[in-house]
């Protein structure tokens, strides 16, 4: 079916406004009716519904950004096939891409992009460590929230490394504009391609334009390949232009060793003021694009601070170290107030790893749980399922259905979803009839 404002998909994920029209498919702003909550939903175009290959890399998307727990990478709940199309709902950032922000304001301040910088690249590193490449690094798939933090979206054309892509072997996937070298010559991406892409990204909202232009797609990938960018302006900091410029070298192992690495010495390049200034410096580039595509509202005032006397920041010092003791004193006091709540066998388990978690980079084990593997499924079955996996499981009584329905005792959403820590837990939201007793209620499996 046609995406249009009012049409419902999967029985609850109900369209609200459209965000953006990207190559493969449509964004929407969307509200899911069983949990009451904004969601965006990405619709794959009707002309790709008949190529297999668009559909598997459209379900394997879902996979790819599920794979990582980030607090800058949009996390996935769902996905599924409805009526002809198939749909994958994401986190709602509200805020703008910096895409948008680029083609109203064309330049940021060198503070501004640093913090972009940082944030996006702590993001992708942590993509890397699960061994996940983005190839398509742009300001279109970098969201800005009104809080000044960067969320990444769109891992649409994302591989995994060690494993057989979905495209033909040397056929070029990204955004050209932002494109590395290697992967215009068709080799395989790795993750200094993404720091490449970067690199471009910071390049164009510095200078206010991007390094490799020309008539055509094949010209702006050949220039990548073989031209070396224009020098940034002259009066930005010699440091800004120094790492944006070792980003686009032609050879990967040029550019900084990882994005980890990336990050910190973009932080090291910010002001000495508390970051949280550097955010707000973020959120006055941002401002509403239109009522449908943002929901940034931010008004910041920006009059000049009364002069403060020399004395000023030792009396700042002496109250937040005052209200950080008071501080303490009341956690303490309240911690003891509040009782420890004992789990029962029929509400949680305590749960060993198993092989069904993954491991992250620091060696603990991780859990991924989409809406799509538990959606309908019976809450026994679930619990057996999730505490498999490892992870500690709290069955909730939910939504009241008649004694004949047939989706009594079935699942039909669960918190958190995504990516977590083994040992998590996770609250499992099922239906039960109207006569419903406690004696109905899914037991866990024992622990293991």
């Amino acid at each position: 079916m046609t995406p249009e404002e009012g049409k419902l998909y999967g029985g609850r994920y109900k369209l609200i406004s459209r965000i953006a029209i990207g190559g493969m498919g449509e964004v929407w702003k969307a509200e899911d009716e069983v949990i009451l909550r904004d969601v965006a939903i990405k619709i794959l175009k009707q002309e790709y519904m008949s190529d297999p290959s668009f559909i598997e890399r459209f379900r394997i998307e879902a996979k790819h950004a599920a794979m990582v727990n980030h607090e800058g990478i949009a996390n996935v709940y769902d996905y599924g096939e409805d009526a002809g199309s198939a749909y994958l709902v994401m986190e709602y950032v509200p805020g703008d891409s910096l895409a948008r922000i680029l083609e109203r304001d064309k330049i940021l301040p060198e503070s501004t992009v640093m913090d972009i910088v940082a944030q996006t690249a702590r993001a992708l590193y942590e993509a890397h460590e699960a061994g996940l490449v983005h190839r398509d690094v742009k300001p279109g798939n970098l969201l800005i929230t009104p809080e000044g933090r960067v969320k990444i979206t769109d891992f649409g054309i994302a591989r995994v490394a060690d494993q057989v892509g979905l495209t033909a072997t040397g056929q070029v996937m990204g955004t050209v504009q932002y494109l590395s070298p290697e992967q215009a010559t068709g080799k395989p991406a790795t993750p200094s391609t993404d720091i490449y892409s970067l690199g471009i990204v910071a390049y164009e909202a510095l200078a206010g334009k991007r390094p490799f232009t020309g008539d055509s797609q094949m010209m702006i990938a050949m220039a990548q390949i073989n031209d070396l960018p224009p020098a940034l302006p002259e009066e930005l900091d010699q440091r800004v232009r120094s790492l944006v410029m070792s980003c686009l070298s032609k050879k990967a192992d040029k550019r900084p060793e990882n994005a980890l690495v990336l990050a910190q010495r973009a932080e090291a390049l910010l002001p000495t003021a508390p970051r949280s200034s550097a955010a707000t410096e973020l959120l006055q580039t941002i401002k509403p694009v239109s009522d449908k595509t943002t929901e940034i509202a931010t008004q910041l005032d920006t009059a000049p601070a009364p002069t403060q006397p020399v004395v000023w920041p030792w009396v700042a010092v002496i109250v937040v170290l005052g209200l950080t003791a008071i501080s303490v004193v009341v956690a303490i006091i309240i911690g003891s107030m509040q009782p420890v709540p004992v789990p029962t066998p029929s509400q949680s388990a305590s749960i060993s790893n198993s092989s069904g978690s993954t491991s992250s980079p620091t060696g603990s084990a991780t859990v991924t749980v989409l809406l799509s593997d538990i959606n309908g499924y019976q809450v026994a079955d679930v619990l057996t399922k999730l505490v498999a996996l490892g992870l500690q499981v709290d069955a909730t009584p939910g939504t009241i259905v008649g004694q004949d329905d047939p989706k009594a005792m079935t699942v039909y959403d669960a918190s958190p979803l995504g990516t977590m820590p083994a040992g998590s837990h996770i609250k499992v939201f099922y239906y039960v009839t109207e006569n419903g007793n406690p004696s109905d209620s899914p037991t866990p499996s024992p622990t293991q």
